[in-house]
């Protein structure tokens, strides 16, 4: 047993969230540089180079240089075995991100210090703040001309509403970018631009700020300002607490450079050190503590056709406790039956590896021949253990989805149903017209354009889809509600999901108030019941 913890102790196992453009993408790369996981950095949007990211694996991300579905980074550093969950940047794939978040232990927040806080990374900080994950942030691209440092911790406390503690701090930007000042060490990392090829590590020469040479190195302008400031910090800035750390309410912040590689090795040591080991995860009204409890994982991300070649369909799944074992069945809660987790791997983007065993903390990857569904309980037979669920975010964008090729519809059937069941999108039926007629519902309206490249280069299928005018969706709480008795409008309209559930879409909120008006006692939610 005591193997079994020790493996579990050295896991970690953390999301990375940004705005887009923000560069967590090339962060996330030089994190894997230094693991050794991969030899040389790609570019996204480099057009010289047929390099990709290699968190970015679906073609469609390649294309545009925007992630927009969650990969799964495995690496191994300093005694540590590191869970990456690399996510969308784009507001339009914020649900998969929150999914993405309940499989974290703790997130790392890259801000662009050019600009600050921006409306992607609000968002993704609320989820993490609903949960109280802890958060890291770096502040990158320091080596292009950025915000005042006092103006971006500011910014960061005022708009997210969480104290912070640099725990290194920025002498420059931009073009007199020199390096940045370790607090606690007292020393200076001198900053010298390198290529950004597969470079693992900046030219970073490190100077006490007490040294007669710092002065020749940064000039007396930036030394003088780097005193009045480090003065400013030690008597003004919060103290570092792990405590507050660990509850969301207190975040660490770095600075430096993820394309130069400055900075990152630093806050790469210093993050694994203040990061915990797997924490406990509810289980309806106990806790179930990672090291004290067999084999348990639930399902956060579903993805199909990871292989085009093997359309095959993955279900991602974050061990909470204890140790997984390939030869040994296990007990899906929600399908009520034993099995085996056919072709257990762990992956590194597109490439997998078939594993025999893990460890809580970890995320693996098993064929699923669609039995789960995101949110699902594993555990280890005779046990009661049942995760809390994932919520569904309300779509606010539907358009009919109309097949072109008629002698296609299995195929365009079997695509938009596999599609739905990884949550990228929603699906309705007309409620009297049944599967004839097929409404797609999503959170942001890229994801149609996602929806719409799959079905035709995954299944082959020509699609059209007609934009409707609704933005707003409620489920009826009782599901036996006669729909026909109800009275609604021309811009009210009559839907079913694919649980048969009675639902209706709304063009406004006043259509909402007037249709609860009419029909009294007949109760709506937003979010359905799974």
């Amino acid at each position: 047993m005591s193997d079994i913890k020790n493996e579990i102790k050295r896991r970690r196992t953390f999301a990375i969230i940004s705005h887009p453009d923000a560069g967590k993408t090339t962060l996330t790369e030089k994190f894997l540089l230094y693991g050794g996981a991969i030899n040389t950095a790609g570019s996204v949007k480099g057009k010289a180079t047929a390099k990709h990211a290699v968190s970015d694996w679906m073609e469609i991300e390649k294309e545009r240089g925007i992630s927009v579905t969650s990969s799964v980074l495995q690496f191994e550093f300093d005694g540590y075995c590191i869970n990456i969950l690399d996510t969308p940047g784009h507001q339009d794939f914020s649900e998969d991100t929150y999914r993405t978040l309940m499989a974290a232990d703790s997130a790392v927040m890259v801000i662009d210090g050019s600009k600050g806080v921006e409306a992607q990374t609000i968002k993704l900080f609320k989820v993490c703040a609903m949960r109280g994950i802890p958060i890291f942030t770096f502040v990158n691209k320091m080596d292009r001309e950025a915000k005042d440092t006092f103006e971006l911790l500011e910014d960061i406390e005022n708009v997210l509403g969480i104290r912070t503690c640099p725990i290194n701090w920025p002498i420059g930007s931009g073009k007199s970018f020199k390096g940045v000042y370790d607090r606690d060490t007292k020393n200076v990392s001198l900053f010298k631009a390198v290529s950004t090829g597969g470079s693992k590590k900046a030219e970073e020469t490190d100077l006490n700020i007490d040294d007669e040479r710092l002065v020749g190195e940064i000039g007396e302008e930036l030394f003088e300002q780097l005193k009045d400031e480090v003065e400013l910090l030690d008597g003004a800035s919060d103290e570092f607490d792990i405590n507050l750390v660990s509850s969301g309410k207190l975040s660490p912040v770095f600075f430096g450079s993820a394309l130069t590689t400055f900075g990152v090795q630093t806050f790469l040591e210093h993050f694994l050190k203040m990061t915990s080991s797997p924490l406990a995860r509810k289980s309806e009204d106990e806790l179930i503590d990672p090291m004290e409890n067999d084999f348990s994982a639930f399902v956060f991300k579903i993805q199909a056709n990871m292989n085009k070649a093997h359309r095959d369909r993955i279900a991602f799944m974050r061990i909470c406790s204890g140790k997984f074992d390939a030869t040994k069945d296990v007990f899906h809660v929600q399908g009520n039956k034993k099995l085996k987790l056919s072709q257990p791997q762990q992956l590194m983007a597109q490439d997998r590896k078939v594993v025999s065993e893990a460890y809580a903390g970890d995320i693996i990857g098993v064929f699923d021949p669609g039995i789960f569904s995101i949110g699902d309980t594993i555990c280890m037979p005779g046990k009661k253990i049942k995760y809390e669920g994932i919520p569904t975010f309300a779509p606010e964008h539907f358009s009919r989805l109309v097949s072109v090729d008629s002698m296609k519809r299995k195929q365009f059937m079997k695509g938009v149903v596999q599609i739905a069941q990884e949550g990228a999108i929603q699906i309705f039926q007309e409620y009297t017209a049944g599967m004839s007629e097929i409404i797609v519902g999503v959170v942001g309206v890229l994801q149609f354009d996602v929806l719409k490249y799959r079905l035709e280069n995954e299944y082959g299928c020509e699609i059209r889809l007609e934009p409707l005018p609704y933005g707003y969706i409620r489920w009826l709480k009782d599901p036996m509600t006669d729909m026909s008795k109800l009275k609604t409008g021309m811009d009210i309209k009559k839907v079913k999901d694919m649980n048969e559930r009675p639902l209706l879409l709304f063009q406004n909120e006043w259509n909402i108030k007037l249709f609860t008006d009419r029909n009294e006692g007949v109760e709506l939610e937003e979010f359905s019941r799974n």
